[in-house]
């Protein structure tokens, strides 16, 4: 399993896809919604999770691409 991504904002302005531990930016966009298509591909690449947050960096959404250790009962 990768490295959970991360939608935050960039403090030179726009936003950014960052690997989960990681200091520098994967990809830098202009809009959240380019970088959250980004970290969508990544992370369902890499079978991990994508949080993205909001400008004041409070989590707003997840979504997971992985293996769930406790997947819904439906």
């Amino acid at each position: 399993m990768g490295k959970n991504q991360h939608v935050t904002p960039h403090p030179d302005g726009g936003w950014q896809v960052k690997g989960e531990g990681n200091t520098r930016a994967t990809v830098r966009t202009s809009t959240q919604r380019e970088a959250i298509d980004v970290a969508r591909t990544i992370s369902q690449r890499q079978c991990s999770e994508l949080v993205i947050h909001r400008p004041n960096g409070q989590i707003r959404d997840k979504d997971s691409h992985g293996h769930d250790p406790f997947p819904p009962r439906g």
